[in-house]
């Protein structure tokens, strides 16, 4: 029945403790270790770039070591300002782990939430710095993991930042997982009579041929029935791998342009509508 009491004396008499104790120079030290920490943060984080621009190979792996480098100083640092330059005394401690812990958690239970949410994402990593996610309706490469947000960079070069905590109950996709090259599909839609040996054989060429592709891996074209415009056609998706993440618009570009133009080249068919066909004009592509 006593415990309360006593918890609230030790918070009160811990917090005058701490006032009481802490001189000039104490709050100086803080302070610049404080600066320290955010300065070593800031070089791993350039030094991580240096590494990307002499390794683009090793972009991913030097951009997730420098994440997990940036959590523990952050972390360790914080708390080595606390216990050695700060050295609260015991009995404030104690009133932390009492009534103060409370009202400190409901008044900052988002962050903390996101806080402990961004070191599951770290550990559990279900996508690491550097993968092409798609969240909601926002798709774009992970530039930072931090302890309260991730930030993503989308194609349209628009930050995005996003709670560590909604990674926890909403679905994410990672498009790389962690690697260099990511899938890259393409459709491409044909005439019900067009000559598919012939396109799939243009398609395949390109693809070979592009300075975008990563050949280690299989290139594969799938073919389905779709309704297009009043009329059946014939979808090819095309399936290849990109050599790194940040030319995938550029290689689906490279492939778009030259399939499409060996296509008109070649005269393969192309689906039109069957409206421009029936008033016999000029048919408009679909």
């Amino acid at each position: 029945m006593a415990t309360p009491n006593i918890a609230e004396e030790a918070s009160e008499v811990g917090f005058g403790d701490l006032f009481a104790n802490l001189n000039f120079k104490q709050i100086i030290t803080a302070v610049i270790a404080f600066a320290l920490i955010i300065l070593l943060a800031k070089g791993v984080r350039k030094l991580s770039d240096k590494i990307e621009q002499e390794l683009p190979g090793h972009r991913l792996l030097s951009l997730q070591i420098s994440t997990i480098l940036t959590f523990i100083i952050y972390i360790f640092g914080t708390i080595g300002i606390i216990f050695a330059i700060l050295k609260p005394p015991e009995k404030l401690l104690i009133g932390l782990g009492g009534s103060a812990a409370v009202a400190i958690g409901f008044a900052f239970k988002d962050i903390a939430g996101s806080i402990i949410a961004g070191v599951t994402l770290l550990f559990d990593r279900p996508f690491q710095v550097g993968d092409r996610v798609q969240f909601g309706d926002t798709y774009g490469e992970i530039s930072n993991i931090g302890l309260r947000a991730v930030r993503l960079v989308t194609l349209d070069d628009n930050l995005v930042t996003i709670p560590n905590n909604k990674f926890m109950s909403d679905v994410v996709s990672s498009g790389n997982a962690g690697a260099l090259d990511m899938m890259i599909c393409c459709e491409f839609h044909l005439d019900i009579d067009a000559n598919l040996k012939l396109a799939q054989k243009i398609i395949k060429e390109v693809i070979y041929t592009s300075r975008f592709a990563f050949l280690k891996k299989p290139v594969n074209i799938v073919i389905k029935e779709c309704h297009l415009s009043h009329t059946i056609a014939l979808v090819l998706t095309s399936k290849a791998y990109v050599i790194d993440v940040r030319f995938e618009k550029a290689f689906q570009t490279d492939i778009i342009t030259r399939v499409t133009e060996a296509f008109n080249k070649h005269k393969i068919k192309r689906p039109y509508s069957v409206l421009n066909s029936k008033t016999n004009t000029k048919p408009a592509e679909v």
